[in-house]
């Protein structure tokens, strides 16, 4: 795996180095002092992953991975000094194609180990987003909950109808964020469905995406939690490294599995388990994001004659897991977010 350095640091370069070099098969390309130089380096030589520090002189690291996703992308992990002092700096690289953070490793610290360990785990995970034709057949193909409670019967069934509300289900994942803020911002005060977001980020930065959002939004969010029911006016965001899904009773439940499914949390687990419980037609929404995850859940929930909508191609960050939808013909319509915002309203106003 090639890997650059971007970092203007000469001990936090060197702790990288360190511990990049422990993978025999990973390789360090190139290092950068600043935003700018990562940028025309990545141009003159495109590694698999970049990381990428957020504070440096001359251009910072959300304006270096906003030039570098639109023009050499690839995949990059940002690396910082403190991800939780600077979550918001965290979200505004996510929106621009970040996939992930973690705290940089300091050498000679007494919690070296650990954090080389959690940087060296992120990589690992990272690398099998970028080349999900590596995935096992298992990972690819056991994406529903194996622990899902039994069908209801046909009365429940019937029952659970009157009850389940208007659902709009939306999974992302790189470039997520800024897709989803653009989508769930227009919603207004008042719109009578519910709505739960599967975004790819992991369970550290959850809560903060959750804040991040509810400053953009005028519906409230919040996580979900094993046992909540989707509720009209809420939007519920996936909270753990966990797979959100939906159980039979029509309440969120958590799961580990598949174990070694490297999105998580899962679109397709959860979009997956829409089709198999819920008991009224939704809409789904697969926005931007690498790799496939999605794609055959939606392709399921259009089965079941749902409403399902794909960003196009134009406006995404990343136009990986659309795509995947597109090529199994899963979506309804192709659109951006401004004009899914739009979709949205127009829908359930066609329904009071």
């Amino acid at each position: 795996m090639r890997i650059a350095i971007v970092n203007d640091l000469p001990i936090a370069v060197a702790a990288l180095r360190k511990v990049v070099q422990t993978v025999p098969d990973y390789q360090v390309i190139w290092t950068a002092k600043n935003g700018a130089e990562a940028v025309d380096r990545c141009a003159q030589d495109t590694p698999d992953l970049i990381l990428m520090d957020l504070l440096m002189p001359v251009m910072d690291g959300v304006e270096s991975t906003r030039q570098i996703m639109k023009k050499s992308p690839c995949g990059i992990l940002v690396v910082t000094s403190n991800t939780e002092k600077h979550v918001d700096r965290v979200y505004e690289a996510m929106c621009h194609g970040a996939l992930d953070a973690v705290d940089t490793p300091i050498l000679d610290a007494s919690d070296n180990a650990r954090s080389a360990s959690t940087l060296l785990a992120k990589i690992a995970t990272i690398r099998k987003l970028l080349k999900p034709a590596a995935l096992s057949q298992k990972s690819k193909t056991s994406v529903s909950p194996s622990k899902s409670t039994l069908k209801p019967s046909t009365f429940e069934r019937s029952s659970l109808w009157s009850t389940a509300p208007p659902i709009i289900a939306i999974g992302s994942s790189t470039g997520g964020p800024k897709a989803l803020a653009t989508v769930l911002s227009k919603l207004p005060v008042g719109f009578n469905a519910a709505i739960a977001v599967v975004q790819h980020v992991d369970a550290q930065f959850s809560a903060g995406l959750v804040s991040w959002l509810n400053q953009q939004v005028a519906l409230p969010v919040r996580v979900a939690r094993a046992g909540d029911a989707l509720e009209p006016g809420t939007i519920l965001v996936a909270g753990t490294n966990d797979h959100l899904y939906v159980r039979s009773d029509l309440t969120l439940g958590y799961t580990t599995d598949p174990i070694d499914y490297p999105y998580r949390p899962s679109v397709d687990v959860f979009f997956k388990s829409l089709a198999e419980h819920w008991t009224r037609r939704g809409t789904a929404v697969l926005l931007t994001g690498m790799g496939r995850d999605g794609a055959e859940g939606l392709s399921a929930l259009r089965a079941r004659g749902w409403h399902t909508i794909a960003q196009d191609k134009e406006s995404c960050v990343v136009y990986g897991m659309p795509r995947a939808a597109v090529e199994l013909n899963a979506a309804v319509e192709v659109l951006s977010p401004d004009a899914i915002a739009t979709v949205l309203v127009q829908a359930l106003k066609s329904k009071r």
